[in-house]
């Protein structure tokens, strides 16, 4: 099994120290440096141990054949773009069951034509997490609000609409998804 440990950790920017502490129970950097490079061998088990640790899906550190990596070519901040100092790949999104998307058919907000925004369902127990955060949230007759989620209460949302000029919109609801990726064709 060919593993994607490595690069996660470091664009995590964690050292093996960290991830060792992380994992539970923790374990050693050594140990975590062994499994990254492949001098022993990565069970399920110690792959949900690091995966927990890197707070990604065990999948994330696994490459398959059938998504491949992409190569970096450069690293753009405010000075340009430069080479990277080392080879780095970036692993396609792949779709999980939770997730549904918007697609904006004409600009709104940060949003423009065309984008894509994926979202993750959640129930009102998790709603916490997606506080001031964009969100789509179902409404009465099969419609649906989009936009900033101001505030909740069980499973009341008040939510302000990414249109501007709107007022906020109070809301009933058994589950919201909240914005988690932006997908933006150039």
């Amino acid at each position: 099994m060919i593993t994607a440990i490595r690069e996660v950790r470091r664009a995590r920017g964690l050292t093996l120290e960290e991830v060792a502490i992380r994992c539970v129970p923790p374990t050693t950097a050594q140990t975590i440096g062994r499994l990254e490079t492949g001098t022993r061998t990565v069970s399920v088990g110690w792959l949900n141990r690091i995966a927990a640790a890197l707070a990604v899906d065990a999948a994330d550190l696994v490459r398959l054949p059938e998504r491949p990596d992409i190569p970096v070519a450069a690293i753009l901040d405010g000075s340009g773009a430069s080479a990277p100092r080392r080879a780095m790949n970036v692993t396609p999104p792949r779709s999980e069951g939770d997730l549904t998307a918007v697609i904006v058919q004409a600009s709104t907000g940060d949003y423009r034509a065309g984008d894509m925004v994926w979202c993750r369902r959640l129930a009102p127990a998790d709603y916490i997490a997606a506080l001031h955060r964009d969100v789509l949230a179902p409404a009465p007759a099969g419609r649906f609000a989009f936009g900033r989620l101001l505030a909740f209460d069980g499973d009341m949302v008040s939510i302000l609409p990414a249109t501007l000029g709107t007022s906020p919109l109070a809301l009933r609801c058994a589950w919201i998804a909240v914005a988690e990726r932006l997908v933006r064709n150039l």
